[in-house]
């Protein structure tokens, strides 16, 4: 597995991620396919800024347009204070196959090694088993439950804090 940025081709990829009932069960629902590749578009230009690190997940060998996810680092503001948070996706044919785990890992490495992100955030929903897990198993700290705006709609999540550089990066599998 390995991680290249995202790119003007993968807008198939974030409509499969995005607009599918089941890959967005976790968060409110599937969105409008335009509000996907504004979304896309929104992406391209953060990476460019260099102000969010949106990498593709990749399977060694695969093709370029290739993706079987996303993994996501960037900055909000929360309570008047800047944030730095993670988040990742990957579609159903690739789950269950460490890719997640090992993509937050690789980000959370690389974070570490720039310096500039601080404390990083995860906020998986509460009924999201496998994404809490790979929080879990990585050395995040559970912060406890809270209501999150995300795309208009309001979700109950677990808020996982870690420190990139100190989460466990030693750990294997899924």
């Amino acid at each position: 597995m390995h991680l290249r940025n995202v790119g003007p081709g993968d807008a198939e990829a974030y409509v499969r991620m995005r607009c599918d009932e089941a890959m967005m069960a976790e968060l409110g629902g599937p969105l409008p396919r335009e509000q996907v590749e504004a979304r896309l578009r929104k992406d391209l230009a953060l990476v460019a800024a260099d102000s969010a690190w949106i990498k593709v997940i990749l399977l060694d060998g695969a093709e370029p347009g290739e993706a079987a996810g996303l993994v996501t680092l960037w900055q909000d503001e929360e309570d008047g204070a800047t944030v730095s948070e993670i988040g990742w996706m990957v579609l159903p044919e690739f789950q269950g196959r460490g890719l997640a785990k090992a993509a937050v890992r690789q980000v959370l490495d690389a974070a570490a090694a720039d310096g500039r992100w601080g404390e990083v955030h995860a906020n998986p929903g509460v009924t999201n088993g496998p994404s809490n897990g790979i929080c879990r198993s990585l050395g995040f700290r559970l912060l406890g439950e809270r209501d999150l705006d995300f795309a208009d709609r309001v979700l109950r999540t677990n808020h996982w804090v870690v420190t990139p550089g100190q989460h466990d990066g030693s750990r294997t599998g899924s």
